[in-house]
């Protein structure tokens, strides 16, 4: 079994006709991103979705879905980014030896460079790309684009992900190799390749026996051959042969499928009449009473099942926000483990929900008792207590923390003229698409604040007991 490395040598190798750089641009543009950097000699493209700005030697690679959001939302001129990695640092270890190769020493060799804390800019406008790719240098760079921006709507964000130097060779080599495990479909936006088989992409012009075969991703540059029985284990890359060198092709931004980001209207609230105010407040009142009362011999032992666990606290608090912005403590039995927070930061990169929430299958934090209470909707079940309160409601918006209600202020002022609802309308008719649930959650809670009525709360209530009943038999 043989591992191909991916050679770094000081004339800059290229694959499928592109340099590392190019690569990069390329996995960009796949996702409607047009990178401009600083003193570029090709023109801005005008037909791109965003644009990406930078100096002339870093690479990035970060996860674009929480930008994408707040630029869809908010829709700002000029998005700051700061792409942080703390596992990353600013020097790298290296080998001192003598004049007959032996060990001598480690030498720390500190870089300029700083990969940690990278700054980029994302926007939508041509006209400040344009700026930014004339500037005659990066602190001019800078300068003109705070300059035309400061008239239009400015936000900074800041996302994990990585940051790579392409005057480094070790640098580019890893950036290489992240590249080749993020980036399953080059086809996107690189012509002449194609997919033998697995996770391999070969130019046309290599050569692959059939009795090669490929281990993880890999892929193969133009003039190569592979044969006899071989197995190339990945992430690997094995260079252009400069013999066969293809020329590189432009990305064809006419050929790229735009991203529609959510659509965005006004919010015509229905003023509830006092009458339905009253009745709902002593509905929520009464229904809330009842099921604390039935529910409140289970409360012991979901107690004693979390402290023979993981100990106490029993309960689990975080602030959300109420009817007019108000927050409040929402309660639930704690379904996690102590240290969920601080794991949290250690998964951000494994999110797979499409706005701000966080969520991703099979999460690690959850304890087994923890498992069972939301199988059974039992976590929630304190959450009547905030009923009784007056805080939430039986029916109504999910509640939410204020950090996650700033990504869409017509969303905002719509859900919070409500009180938050242990159901709602997004509990019960959510599809759980990939990469829509944010958006369904935002349409439909704006569908219920403007349809509210009784009607549609017993329907809601019905439908989520519905729901409930289906899941335990589907269990």
């Amino acid at each position: 079994m043989i591992g191909i490395a991916a050679p770094i040598k000081p004339a800059r190798p290229t694959l499928w006709g592109l340099t590392p750089a190019q690569l990069h641009d390329h996995y960009w543009a796949a996702k409607g991103v047009h990178v401009v950097r600083q003193g570029q000699m090709e023109e801005v493209e005008p037909d791109a979705e965003q644009y990406l700005l930078m100096d002339s030697r870093t690479l990035a690679m970060f996860r674009l879905r929480s930008l994408v959001d707040l630029l869809s939302w908010v829709r700002p001129e000029v998005l700051y980014v700061r792409l942080s990695n703390h596992h990353q640092t600013s020097y790298r270890e290296a080998v001192v030896a003598d004049g007959a190769n032996q060990f001598v020493r480690f030498q720390r060799i500190y870089n300029t460079f700083d990969s940690r804390c990278a700054r980029l800019v994302l926007t939508r406008s041509h006209e400040l790309a344009k700026i930014w790719r004339a500037a005659p240098n990066m602190r001019e760079a800078w300068k003109q684009i705070r300059q035309a921006g400061r008239y239009g709507t400015r936000e900074v964000a800041s996302v994990r992900g990585r940051a790579y130097d392409d005057t480094d060779d070790e640098s580019v080599a890893v950036f290489v190799r992240d590249l080749i495990r993020t980036w399953e479909r080059p086809e996107a936006t690189i012509s002449g390749i194609h997919r033998p088989r697995g996770n391999a992409w070969t130019h046309d012009d290599a050569q692959v026996d059939h009795d090669v075969r490929f281990i993880g991703s890999v892929w193969v540059g133009a003039g190569r051959k592979l044969s006899g029985e071989k197995s190339v284990v990945g992430p690997s890359v094995l260079w252009d042969d400069p013999a066969s060198r293809p020329s590189p092709r432009r990305v064809a931004w006419d050929e790229i499928e735009p991203i529609q980001p959510p659509e965005i209207r006004p919010v015509r609230l229905r003023r509830s009449s006092s009458f339905y105010n009253l009745t709902k407040r002593a509905f929520d009142i009464c229904f809330s009473a009842i099921v604390l009362l039935l529910t409140g011999p289970l409360f012991p032992l979901i107690m004693l099942a979390i402290w023979l666990e993981d100990g106490r606290p029993f309960f689990f608090s975080h602030s959300r926000e109420t009817i007019g912005g108000k927050e409040f403590g929402c309660i639930k039995f704690r379904s996690m483990r102590k240290d969920a927070d601080a794991i949290k930061q250690q998964l951000r990169l494994q999110n797979q929900a499409d706005g701000p929430q966080f969520f991703i299958d099979h999460d690690p934090r959850i304890t087994r008792v923890g498992r069972l209470l939301r199988k059974l909707n039992l976590d929630e079940l304190p959450q009547f207590v905030n009923v009784l309160l007056g805080q939430m409601s039986v029916v109504g918006p999910r509640p939410s923390p204020r950090k996650e209600n700033q990504f869409c202020p017509p969303w905002r002022e719509a859900r919070l003229s409500v009180r938050p609802g242990i159901t709602g309308l997004w509990q019960v008719m959510r599809t759980r698409q990939a990469g829509l649930d944010f958006q369904e959650w935002i349409r439909f809670d704006i569908q219920y604040v403007e349809n509210v009525s009784w009607r549609l709360d017993l329907s809601i209530i019905w439908k989520t007991f519905a729901v409930l009943i289906r899941g335990v038999t589907q269990r």
